[in-house]
């Protein structure tokens, strides 16, 4: 029975970084997220790694376990203050986060 990957697109603020999200799990690009989304991706059970993009700025990778036949819960957004915004252009990889729920 496979897992599932439970991915939620809400930030606190209002994102600066708009538009879609690529979503990559273990470096390949498998889905896509919109602004306020949700997206349920089956995986196999066992280790993984996270990871959304959006032209040159991605958040940081993260990894995460899952049993078989369970779920796992991450939340992504954009940069939402106007200074981490501002930095993004030097270092994209301020640009959008993503978090374990």
């Amino acid at each position: 029975m496979p897992a599932t990957l439970r991915l939620t697109r809400e930030g606190a603020l209002v994102e600066l970084r708009r538009g879609t999200f690529d979503v990559l799990v273990d470096g390949k690009s498998i889905a896509s997220i919109e602004s306020h989304g949700e997206v349920a991706i089956p995986v196999d059970p066992g280790h993984h790694t996270l990871q959304v993009r959006k032209a040159r700025y991605s958040s940081r990778t993260l990894t995460f376990d899952v049993p078989d036949g369970d779920s796992v819960t991450f939340r992504c957004y954009g940069a939402n203050l106007w200074f981490i915004y501002v930095a993004s252009i030097a270092l994209p990889s301020l640009g959008l986060k993503l978090t374990q729920t």
